[in-house]
């Protein structure tokens, strides 16, 4: 993912892990070239494990189940792996 800035924010562009172009999203991560879709997991910095993604009133948190805590968004490595 690289950043980008839109509208004097910096935000990350989400790219295909397989021809770095961009993806939409049309429910899920779709990649136009490639034709695929991909889910975006979240990775924790410290132990590496999957995080668990926890939604309410609109904020997303991340919950390490191995460190037993949550995890700051600006620190989880974020990968797309293919749907099948």
């Amino acid at each position: 993912m690289k950043d980008t800035k839109r509208d004097g924010i910096n935000m990350q562009e989400n790219l295909c892990p397989c021809c770095q172009n961009p993806l939409v999203w049309d429910g899920r991560y779709h990649c136009a070239q490639c034709k695929h879709h991909f889910n975006k997991i979240g990775f924790c910095p410290e132990c590496d494990s999957e995080l668990e993604k926890l939604q309410a009133c609109g904020a997303a948190n991340f919950f390490c189940n191995s460190c037993n805590e949550l995890k700051s968004k600006s620190k989880i490595r974020f990968e797309f792996q293919a749907q099948d």
